[in-house]
């Protein structure tokens, strides 16, 4: 797997991480939520960077942000009990089919 697609999931991950330890900071009234909140973006926007030398912005924006959306109300349903309704899961199966059409369809996605 080429090192830039590595570093976009390590910009996934860390992102999802950070995002889902908002709603535990309390609005950063809580300590270790807070540190996880900052550091998970800090490296979450360092890797996005990475990425942005070898990807284009708008494809790498759009992977990253449509898997983050995914992965974090999949996050919120396990931790927080908060269920998407029907018309959630379908724009959240929208998001996830226009991330594997630019993944699959794309020339613009460097491999």
């Amino acid at each position: 797997m080429p090192i830039h697609l590595v570093h976009l999931i390590v910009a996934i991950i860390a992102e999802v991480i950070a995002t889902s330890a908002l709603k535990a900071s309390n609005g950063f009234t809580v300590l270790v939520p807070s540190i996880v909140v900052i550091v998970g973006y800090a490296i979450a926007f360092y890797f996005l960077a990475l990425t942005l030398k070898v990807m284009p912005v708008g494809v790498t924006y759009a992977i990253w942000s449509g898997l983050g959306v995914v992965l974090v109300a999949m996050v919120g349903t396990v931790l927080y009990r908060q269920v998407p309704d029907v018309w959630a899961m379908l724009g959240i199966a929208l998001i996830m089919a226009g991330v594997i059409v630019i993944n699959l369809m794309s020339k613009t996605v460097t491999h």
